[in-house]
């Protein structure tokens, strides 16, 4: 180690230990809580990239040719489900709706008088005072009234749904991405007019290596982090593994349902995921015991004789909410204190009573 980076160590721990130290304190460390590094088995994981993506995103296309005479919404807007996107003019809808009706009336009022008609004279015929011709008669005519109705009523449907097309209506709730018309402009039937999407049912997707995929498979869960695992993890939900692999880059497609999305998570953005692949053994303190001087990560050692060490570490992730992992710099079976405050004061007195410095 060199002598630059003991004596930045020692000036990091003396800006940072309090004053008023005593002196006796040979093995002042033994009277310190501590907790054992030990090796321990963790999760073993692969941390991959990933993008957010809107579970529902649709394109809103014509179902009929006419001219747009009303557009309510533009990109950026948020609009509730069931909200008029945009309006086509309906005059001609209308009209063909009003006769269609009126043929409607027509024919529903000569079914009714058909039908009539044949219930009086099958009354009669049961009485003999008719021939079985005259109740044939009735009959067919009582039957093409019925067709005649119910061709009526099918081009009253027909005319009513072409009017309803002329209102475009949002499928569900959400923001606009793309709008593709203008107000005046005349579309035509399967032209796209909006793109919307919901912010509301998010997930993540992630294309993982054909070898992780099956123990992907067999763990069934992932963490998913933004940029910086120090801001937590996003709740997850369900995986849902494609069947297949891309045959250019050999990795398999994964979904991860993301129930709870945070504030600030937006379609497009990029993720991490982190996906259980196994076990393995890591040293592991309680998350208390490290502590960070300046631009040292450190822990302070207590050793047999009770004496207390400051010494660096590189530190992992956290495991746990109170453990962390200690990737080097100690050793399993070592000591560490787990209150930094006082095992830096202990430090600084074990110094003032040897009247020098040094571990």
């Amino acid at each position: 180690m060199g002598i630059l980076r003991r004596l930045l160590w020692v000036l990091a721990v003396l800006w940072w230990v309090p004053a008023g130290a005593q002196t006796g304190v040979t093995d002042a460390g033994s009277a310190l809580d501590t907790a054992t590094a030990r090796l321990r088995s963790v999760p073993r994981e692969v941390v991959l990239d990933g993008v957010v993506e809107a579970v529902k995103q649709s394109t809103v296309s014509a179902q009929i040719s006419g001219r747009i005479e009303q557009i309510n919404f533009d990109v950026d807007d948020y609009v509730p489900r069931g909200a008029v996107l945009l309006r086509f003019r309906d005059k001609e809808e209308r009209a063909r709706l009003e006769q269609a009706q009126a043929t409607l009336n027509e024919a529903r009022a000569r079914f009714n008088q058909a039908q009539a008609d044949y219930e009086r004279i099958k009354n009669i015929y049961a009485k003999k005072l008719v021939s079985k011709s005259e109740l044939d008669k009735a009959t067919a005519q009582l039957k093409s009234a019925r067709a005649r109705l119910e061709s009526a009523q099918a081009r009253v449907k027909e005319a009513r749904e072409q009017l309803d097309h002329t209102v475009v209506r949002a499928p569900y709730s959400g923001i606009v991405v793309k709008r593709f018309v203008e107000v005046g402009e005349t579309a035509s039937a399967g032209q796209p007019l909006m793109t919307g999407l919901s912010l509301e049912q998010l997930r993540a997707v992630v294309s993982v290596p054909q070898e992780y995929v099956d123990a992907v498979r067999r763990a069934g869960k992932a963490r998913v982090f933004e940029a910086s695992p120090d801001l937590g993890d996003i709740p997850t939900g369900k995986l849902t593994i494609f069947p297949y692999a891309d045959p250019d880059t050999h990795t398999f497609r994964v979904r991860i349902e993301l129930p709870d999305v945070p504030r600030g998570l937006y379609p497009g953005m990029m993720i991490k995921a982190a996906f259980d692949v196994g076990q393995r053994k890591r040293l592991l303190v309680p998350r208390q015991a490290v502590t960070h001087r300046s631009e040292v990560t450190a822990v302070y050692v207590v050793d047999a004789k009770g004496r207390v060490h400051f010494r660096q570490v590189r530190a992992g992730r956290n495991v746990a909410p109170d453990l962390t992992e200690v990737l080097a710099g100690l050793q399993a079976g070592e000591k560490v204190a787990l209150d930094p405050i006082r095992a830096g004061v202990v430090l600084k007195q074990q110094w003032a009573e040897a009247g020098t410095l040094h571990e």
